[in-house]
């Protein structure tokens, strides 16, 4: 294995995952340390681009072009004055203070990064989580996951072919040929079924003539819980629920998957749902290396589990943020569950206080301010609640309102990496390139 060590110099923070919460932790620490030399900020991430991860569900449905949102790591490092090494990490020997990477290779076989160690003084654990399929048989196999963008576009293109194939095959369109079961009705199931009611409708009226979407194409979103957005408030699920059903989506709650095939899903209860379209939004763990990460602490979920200050509760040397990190703060009887809210307050709770570790001075603890929840039906509606600042509890909006503050969580995610002009000149861009392209991504 090539050794690939920290030469002497400033302080070094390596930061595993480039999610969220680690490129914008990455971002702003290269710009405030990086820059001046007072420390050394690298990033390490197992993709070479980063988009981020509310916007999934629309690259799977295909209403939105993944590659007009992907940001290139090693060029975000050079703006910013970080260093980005590509690569998954494998191992960790907290001892000697460094981490092992796995080779990179491309599509033909051929070694891009060799393996090696990367020392560091401050580690930051922000990889992430992975689908939990609980074991169930045929998940693996015949559900799609959406937990990368990679797996987002792999559900477009199935997608995409099955109805290309529908229209080309001789015979008539198979029962559950262009039917899609969801399974798993958090925000990223429910956001999907909506998603897909417009743009599979969307795909038919380029030409698809032999396909009739009220004969052909069904939704069917399942949920084990006794409702929809179980980890959201209540009314918000009933409204989305009932806008879902507005459209034909077939929602079904208290439903446990035991079975996935090539043919269809299969419920406890005995009930087969035919279909050839299944995603798999059920739940997420932690990677399953953090299990046996030389002796850090891990929760039933592979989640690290983490102090008041975000430090690992073996090694004040190594943090964790984002999904992978188990975070329950005073007050709370669980973990923080893994949303974009709580990674992005992490990482700015560790931008104000690594500086304070690097001057010797005590770590302050990480406070978790709940702002609310949102959830995108499309074009369709938002639902949702704010936090009301001024009578302190949380307000249930709708509709206009709501959709311009979900939006305004992905502009506060790309000002965090760019900056104001760069998100308001890429916003135009955006705006004005929209006319020119087909309504849905075919291909």
């Amino acid at each position: 294995m090539a050794e690939q060590r920290g030469e002497e110099g400033p302080h070094h923070i390596v930061i595993v995952g480039g999610g969220a919460g680690g490129l914008e932790l990455a971002t702003r620490l290269g710009d405030r340390l990086g820059r001046r030399g007072r420390a050394r900020v690298t990033l390490i991430d197992k993709a070479r681009t980063h988009l981020w991860k509310p916007l999934l569900h629309a690259v799977a449905a295909g209403s939105l072009d993944r590659a007009e949102h992907d940001l290139n790591y090693l060029a975000q490092a050079h703006w910013h004055h970080f260093r980005y090494r590509y690569g998954a990490m494998i191992g960790l020997d907290r001892a000697r203070r460094e981490i092992a990477i796995a080779a990179v290779f491309d599509e033909e076989g051929r070694e891009i990064t060799a393996p090696g160690v990367l020392r560091y003084d401050t580690l930051i654990m922000a990889v992430g989580s992975v689908t939990n399929d609980f074991g169930t048989p045929g998940a693996a196999q015949f559900a799609v996951p959406l937990e990368t963008p990679d797996q987002a576009s792999r559900f477009n293109r199935r997608l995409v072919n099955a109805f290309i194939r529908a229209q080309t095959q001789p015979g008539p369109v198979r029962p559950g040929q262009l039917h899609v079961v969801i399974i798993g009705a958090g925000a990223t199931g429910t956001e999907l079924a909506a998603e897909l009611h417009r743009t599979t409708r969307a795909v038919v009226a380029y030409g698809l003539d032999r396909i009739d979407p009220a004969r052909d194409i069904a939704l069917t979103l399942i949920e084990a819980a006794p409702r929809i957005l179980p980890a959201l408030p209540e009314r918000i699920a009933e409204a989305t629920r009932g806008l879902l059903e507005k459209l034909g989506v077939q929602v079904r709650t208290g439903g446990r998957v035991v079975e996935v095939s090539a043919e269809g899903v299969r419920l406890a209860d005995g009930t087969f749902i035919a279909s050839e379209l299944v995603v798999w939004s059920a739940g997420v763990k932690g990677p399953d290396f953090l299990a046996t990460l030389d002796g850090l602490e891990v929760n039933r979920l592979n989640q690290l589990v983490v102090g008041e200050t975000l430090q690992t509760t073996r090694d004040p040397a190594i943090f964790a943020l984002g999904d992978c990190c188990a975070c329950q703060p005073p007050g709370y009887t669980a973990p923080l569950p893994p949303r974009a809210q709580a990674a992005h307050q992490e990482a700015a709770h560790l931008f104000r206080e690594l500086p304070r570790l690097l001057a010797g001075q005590p770590l302050r603890p990480f406070v978790y301010r709940d702002f609310g929840s949102l959830v995108s039906l499309g074009r369709y509606s938002t639902v949702g609640s704010l936090m009301g600042f001024l009578v302190g509890r949380h307000m249930f909006i709708e509709g206009y309102f709501a959709r311009l503050m979900y939006r305004s969580l992905y502009k506060m995610h790309e000002y965090a990496l760019h900056g104001a002009r760069r998100v308001i000149i890429e916003t135009l861009a955006r705006a004005l390139d929209r006319g020119s392209d087909p309504e849905v991504k075919l291909h």
